[in-house]
C-alpha cells in the first residue's frame, strides 16, 4: 500500500510504526510524509494517488477544508477513525476541553479494580500510547479507555460505546475555524451512538449539556445530586486536591457503572458492598498526572505545587479555586495566542486567596496592564520567577507564624484561620508553553528541577 502521512509528528510516526509491522515483501507499505505545509498546499500533492490518508490531529479534515483546498482524494482517514474501525474490544471516550487526561486515568484506575471482568484496560490517545500502536494487543476481553481531543473528534465516524463529555471551553481556536467547528467536533463523540450506548455529561455548562443531550444513547449527568452522604464518603478516598477532580471521579464512577451495567442505587447496596470497596480502593490509589495540579515538596511551610499542562484559563481557574482556603503566590502567563485575556485578569486579581501574581511570558504585559503594580511582579525567566516566589512565600509563612504565642495575628489569614497554613506557590501558567518551552512538559519539569534544587 501506498500511504500519505500529513505531519510527521507523534501520530504520524505510529502509523508509520505500526504498517511497517504488516508490511511484507509480497505486500509491502510504502510512506510519504508531509510536514509543515499550509492547507492551500494539499491539492498539489496528489493524495488521489495514495491508498490511504492519514491526518494527523492538528491537520485541517477535509469537511473543514474549503473545496480548493481539498485535493481529490477520497482515502483520507485518521489513527482514531482507523483505530475504531479496527477495535475488537468496547471503547469508553472521554473528550471535554479540561479534566480528559485526569479522567481517564481514574477510570482507567477504577477499572483495574475488576481483573475478574476485563483481561486488559488499555489506555490510549492523547494520554496514552498512540492508539494505532495498542490495536494488535487488544482482544475482545479487554476494554479501551480513549482521551480525545477535539482534533481527533474532528471527523470522527464512530462513536464510543460510552461517551463521557467533560466542561467544554473555547479552546485551539487558533486551529479550528471558530468556536462552532471546535463544539461540531465534539459533538462527533455522540453522533454515531445508538440507544445501547451510553452518554455520561456535565450538567453545568450549557455546551457539554447540549452535547450530551444529541445522545441517542442512555444518559446520566454529573455532578451528582443523589446518594449525597454516601457519594461525598465515597468520594472523599481520593487523594488529589481540587472540586474539579471531585467532578472528573463523578464522571468516571458513572462510566465505570455503565460499563458493569449498575446504577447507583446499586452501587450503595450492602449487596454490592465487595464493588464498592473496589472503586473506593480504586480513587484512594489514584496518585494523580504529571504537572495536574501535581505537588512538588514543602519547604520552610512552603508547598509548590506544578500544574504546568494548565495552558488556558479554565484550568488555571480551576487550580486556583483548589487552593481558595490558602495563601497563595501564583505564577502564571505563556504563549499569546490571540485570546481574550479579560476574564483571566479579573479572576487574579480579584481571587482573595491570590497575594502576588508572577507573571512570565508573552501575555505578561497585558495581564498586567491596568492592574495595581503591588499585585504583580513581572520576571523575564522562569529562574527569577520562582526565586520571587520563594522569597515572598516563605516571607508570608513567616509572618503567619509570627506572635502566635502573643495571639497577635500577623495577616488576615491568622486573624480569621490559624490553620491556613502552610502557603501554597502554585504554577498554573493558563497559556501554552511555546514561547519559552518545548512544551507543558518541558515547563513543569524546570519548575520541578528549581524547586527541588531550593
Amino acid at each position: 500500500m501506498n500511504i500519505a502521512i500529513l505531519g510527521h509528528g507523534l501520530e504520524g510516526q505510529a502509523v508509520e510504526a505500526y504498517f511497517k509491522t504488516h508490511s511484507s515483501e509480497t505486500d509491502p507499505n510504502h510512506f510519504t510524509f508531509f510536514d509543515h505545509f499550509e492547507d492551500h498546499q494539499i491539492p498539489d500533492f496528489h493524495l488521489e494517488n495514495f491508498d490511504l490518508v492519514f491526518r494527523s490531529p492538528s491537520v485541517h479534515p477535509q469537511s473543514v477544508l474549503k473545496p480548493e483546498e481539498r485535493g481529490k482524494s477520497k482515502n483520507w482517514t485518521s489513527i482514531t477513525n482507523y483505530f475504531f474501525k479496527h477495535c475488537k474490544a468496547p471503547i469508553i471516550g472521554v473528550t471535554g476541553t479540561k479534566g480528559k487526561g485526569t479522567t481517564c486515568s481514574i477510570i482507567t484506575n477504577l477499572l483495574r479494580q475488576f481483573p475478574e471482568h476485563f483481561n486488559n484496560i488499555h489506555l490510549v490517545g492523547n494520554i496514552g500510547t498512540p492508539a494505532i500502536l495498542e490495536l494488535d494487543q487488544i482482544t475482545e476481553k479487554d476494554l479501551v479507555v480513549y482521551e480525545m481531543s477535539s482534533f481527533q473528534c474532528w471527523d470522527l465516524q464512530a462513536s464510543p460505546h460510552v461517551a463521557v463529555v467533560l466542561r467544554i471551553e473555547p479552546d485551539h481556536l487558533d486551529r479550528h475555524r471558530g468556536f462552532e467547528d471546535y463544539l461540531a467536533a465534539k459533538l462527533n463523540i455522540v453522533k454515531y451512538q445508538t440507544a445501547s450506548d451510553y452518554c455520561i455529561y456535565y450538567n453545568n455548562n450549557n455546551d457539554s449539556i447540549m452535547i450530551g443531550q444529541k445522545s441517542a444513547g442512555q444518559k446520566s449527568t454529573y455532578p451528582i445530586t443523589t446518594h449525597q452522604p454516601e457519594f461525598k464518603t465515597l468520594l472523599d478516598h481520593l487523594k488529589i486536591p481540587g472540586e474539579h477532580n471531585r467532578e472528573n471521579a463523578e464522571a468516571a464512577i458513572l462510566a465505570v457503572l455503565d460499563i458493569l451495567n449498575l446504577s447507583l442505587d446499586e452501587l450503595f447496596d450492602d449487596k454490592n458492598q465487595t464493588i464498592y470497596q473496589k472503586i473506593a480502593h480504586g480513587l484512594a490509589t489514584f496518585v494523580g498526572l504529571p504537572h495536574r495540579i501535581q505537588f512538588v515538596r514543602e519547604l520552610n511551610n512552603v508547598r509548590y505545587y506544578d500544574d504546568n499542562y494548565s495552558s488556558a484559563f479554565p484550568a488555571a481557574d480551576v487550580a486556583i479555586k483548589a487552593f481558595e482556603d490558602f495563601p497563595t503566590i501564583l505564577i502564571a502567563g505563556g504563549k499569546d495566542r490571540h485570546l481574550d485575556l479579560t476574564a483571566m485578569k479579573e479572576r487574579f486579581f480579584s481571587a482573595k486567596n491570590l497575594k502576588k501574581i508572577i507573571l512570565i511570558g508573552e501575555t505578561r504585559f497585558m495581564l498586567s496592564e491596568g492592574e495595581d503594580p503591588n499585585k504583580f511582579i513581572l520576571a523575564d525567566s522562569l529562574e527569577d520567577a520562582m526565586e520571587y516566589a520563594k522569597n515572598y512565600a516563605e516571607k508570608y509563612a513567616a509572618d503567619l507564624e509570627s506572635n502566635y504565642d502573643l495571639c497577635i495575628p500577623s495577616t488576615p489569614e491568622a486573624l480569621s484561620n490559624q490553620t491556613a497554613k502552610p502557603v501554597i506557590v502554585l504554577m498554573s501558567p493558563g497559556a501554552a508553553s511555546f514561547d519559552m518551552f518545548k512544551d507543558f512538559s518541558d515547563r513543569g519539569n524546570q519548575f520541578q528541577q528549581i524547586v527541588n534544587a531550593f
